[in-house]
């Protein structure tokens, strides 16, 4: 039977962090990091925390942002993940508070593909940055997706997977019906049923669940 496999990006998928790339290229990483650290272990709203992030960027060239989008990566491992589970008929989306723009060059890099991304946006006006942010996952959670989704594809929430690093990955974590925690943070760690630490690891609890088969012949 069909799941749904919802993956966070920036600290799951991806070991980049969109907005200290981004930062980088206008002196600011340092404050961005911060800001981030702050909202993953829940210390900061991630609406304020992404707002304040998005303010810092104020002025960037969009040449220089389509740069920083163009260092986004895959963990080593993602992408085989990504595919192995959609050629099994799963259905993979992508929740990301980060930026459509980033999440579709690391996919391209990859040679990657996942059914549906949600994620916010950078607007430009002018060639730059404008410092506001845009989408559906400022005031709005994982957990909304998730069940709008499952809904949409007829997939029970009991056959549901969320992986999942920092606190605005809590409300789908809470909801799936697998919550993985991939090197979670701290705040994270009691939601999840499970925690890995590699994509090889992801894809061996992956097997054991039946989500996917471990002989790649019988796939």
């Amino acid at each position: 039977m069909t799941r749904l496999v919802a993956f966070d990006f920036d600290g799951t998928l991806s070991d980049s962090e969109m907005t200290v790339l981004l930062g980088e290229q206008c002196g600011v990483a340092d404050e961005m990091a911060d800001i981030t650290a702050r909202a993953m272990n829940d210390e900061l709203s991630y609406a304020e925390s992404l707002r304040k992030r998005a303010a810092l960027l104020e002025h960037l060239e969009e040449e220089d942002a389509e740069a920083a989008y163009g260092e986004v990566a895959l963990r080593e491992g993602a992408a085989d993940v990504i595919e192995r589970l959609r050629d099994r008929g799963h259905y993979v989306v992508i929740f990301t508070g980060g930026f459509e723009r980033g999440v579709a060059a690391a996919l391209e890099k990859a040679d990657a593909e996942v059914d549906e991304i949600v994620a916010n946006r950078l607007p430009i006006q002018g060639g730059r940055l404008t410092g506001d942010v845009e989408g559906p996952l400022i005031e709005g959670t994982k957990d909304e997706q998730l069940e709008r989704v499952a809904g949409e594809q007829g997939v029970p929430m009991t056959r549901t997977v969320a992986v999942g690093d920092g606190a605005n990955d809590l409300p789908m974590l809470e909801v799936a019906g697998l919550a993985v925690g991939y090197e979670p943070k701290p705040a994270v760690e009691p939601a999840c049923d499970v925690v890995v630490e590699s994509m090889f690891e992801l894809a061996e609890l992956f097997e054991n669940e039946g989500i996917l088969v471990g002989d790649a012949s019988e796939e």
